[in-house]
Parts: structure tokens; sequence; C-alpha cells
């Protein structure tokens, strides 16, 4: 822990002096909002995920499925983070969140916490460790607005299942994100998350069983790989299957390949490149990375700024599986040991 520490104090004197405060916007975010209480903070969160992701490359997507079940139900208040008895992580989209992830961001709250006091809520710690991970694993950075407040408790069920399912053809998808504000463009660009990690038979199996999938088509001799790989999922849920068939633990445009051939592993996948409202945009990110890049990063930024709560709002939390003051949740420990990543892969 020590030399964690002199790391983190040495890397803050490599970098030298942090940008000026920027201004608040509307909802209360700006650019430079630690930059008096904690300035120190960009340091400690690129420094444990840097250590993190070398250890496992798969941390990259599993913070970005938590970042995005998280803002996509209530809006990003690190609700999704509280675990126990009524947790969001004992629900159905949330059961394959990966603890590692999750100890990740309470592990860099505690570091933060140590150098600055508790400014700094987990909320703002998830966004940035999101961020700073996709940057180890090849995709595009971006300035991220902080100022975010954490729930004081779990967002109820009624809002949690309304999570995109891997099941659902565009036309339902267009419809999902538009009534969160995100766009077609938006949508697009964010299932593009699908280009690294792995999910499990259950949240792909309907595109072989019981017969091929021709709706959307899948690849006939991949649909045969995969029935004769799930075939062997005894018991269920041991089985695993990259995202991306190309290049499954990097960030990139590859997946948008996959659709192109066939090869998109998900219903929701697959049904991108085929919809006249998301081909178009489909094809564009699948010969130019930097646009799908670009687009992203903009995506990204604005998925995290969803309904934030801000200055009185919520709390900073001592721990970000526990609410300060615990407001209809036992803090009893919630498992989960499966590890399914994507936006939404298994339902």
């Amino acid at each position: 822990m020590a030399s964690t520490r002199a790391a983190i104090f040495l890397a803050a004197l490599i970098c030298g002096a942090v940008a000026a405060t920027g201004e608040l916007q509307p909802n209360g975010l700006s650019l430079g909002f630690h930059d008096n209480s904690c300035p120190i903070l960009p340091y400690i969160v690129k420094l444990f995920v840097k250590v993190a992701f070398k250890k496992d490359a798969g941390i990259a997507p599993a913070l970005i499925r938590i970042l995005f079940h998280d803002c996509f139900p209530q809006g990003c208040d690190g609700s999704v983070l509280l675990n126990g008895t009524g947790s969001e992580l004992l629900l159905g989209p949330n059961l394959t969140l990966r603890p590692a992830a999750l100890k990740l961001v309470d592990d860099i709250r505690a570091a933060a916490h140590a150098a600055c006091g508790p400014v700094v809520s987990c909320t703002d710690i998830l966004a940035l460790a999101t961020r700073d991970a996709l940057v180890e694993a090849g995709g595009p950075s971006y300035d991220l607005p902080l100022g975010r407040r954490d729930a004081l408790a779990p967002a109820p069920l009624n809002l949690v299942i309304t999570l995109p399912a891997p099941s659902l053809n565009a036309t339902a998808l267009i419809s999902s994100f538009g009534g969160r504000g995100l766009s077609v463009t938006d949508l697009v660009a964010l299932s593009g998350a699908h280009t690294f990690g792995i999910s499990h038979c259950n949240s792909f199996r309907n595109r072989f069983t019981p017969e091929t999938d021709t709706d959307p088509a899948i690849d006939p001799d991949f649909a045969a790989k995969l029935k004769a790989k799930c075939d062997g999922d005894v018991p269920a849920g041991t089985v695993n299957q990259t995202l991306d068939v190309r290049t499954p633990n990097k960030f990139d445009n590859k997946y948008y390949f996959d659709l192109v051939a066939k090869q998109g592993l998900f219903k929701s996948d697959q049904g991108l490149i085929v919809d006249s409202a998301t081909n178009r945009t489909a094809i564009r990110f699948a010969l130019n990375q930097k646009a799908f890049f670009d687009q992203f990063a903009l995506s990204m930024v604005k998925m995290s700024q969803m309904d934030v709560l801000t200055g009185t709002q919520g709390e900073i939390r001592l721990s970000c599986t526990v609410p300060n003051k615990p407001a209809g949740i036992d803090t009893v420990a919630a498992t989960n040991n499966d590890e399914d990543e994507g936006l939404a892969a298994d339902m």
C-alpha cells in the first residue's frame, strides 16, 4: 500500500499542474470540478486502471458495461455499485457484472479519499476509470465533465428491466435508446462496445436454436461453430464466447466488420447492419475507424451525463457499496460469479 501511494504522488509530480477549473455546465458538472479539491485524482485513477488492465484486459469491457448499466435505468448516480439485499446487482440484467471491476472502482475511491478526503464520488470514479480503461484497450480518450454525486438507494426493478436485451431488434433498440435521450447514432456507436469482451450461450443461443437464425441472418458456418460450442455448455454458463471474433481484446471497429460478415453474436448487434435506420451509420463505422472513435467518445460523454445528481443531491459515499445512511437497502454482500461483458450481454 505504501508503494502504491508513493507511486501516485510521484505520478502527480511528474505530470505537473492540472488544467484550470472549468465553468459549471447547466447540469452542475465541469471539466475542472476536482482540480482544487483533489488535483491528484486523474493520476490515481490512471495508475489503478493501468495496473488492473495489465493483469486482466477484460477489465475494460467490464467497466463500460457497468457504466452503461448504471446510467441507463435512472441516470449516472452509482446506484448499480450498491450491494446487498434490494440492490440492482441482484436483478437479472446485472447478475453478470464483473465483481473485479466493481471492486476496482471502490479501490480507487479508497485511494482518492486517502489522498484528498471524501470529496470524490464513486460515480465520478466509475466514469473516469471507464474512460481510462478504454484508452488502455486502444480506444479513444475524451474530456469528461465531473461533479456527479452518488445515489442514496438503488434504482427500482421497473427501471432496471428497461436495460436493452440482446434479443431486441433495431426498431426496439431505437425506441429504448430514444426514451433515454440517446439518438440512433448514439445507439450504433455505443453498440460498438461489443468490439471486445465475452458473453455466455444463454445470450445468443437464439441465433441457432431451434434453427439457424434468418431474422436477421447469421453466417451458417459461424452459427454451426457457436452451436457446437454451446452444446458443451454443461453446466450452463461455463462456456465463454468473445463478442468480436476478429480482435476480441482490442477496442477497434472490427465489430462492424463482424456485422457485415453476418457474424454479429447478438440479434441486437446483427440487426444494426440490416435495418435501414442504422445500416448507413454501421457501414460508415466499418469503413472509418476514426469516425467510429470520434462518435463513440461523443456518445460516451453524452451517456455519462444522463440524469446526474449534483450540488446537494445525493451524497459522496464513504464506500461505493454502501450508502452513508442506508435507505431501503440491507448491506449484505451480493455475490456475482458470472463474467459476461458488453452493453447488455446477458439478460
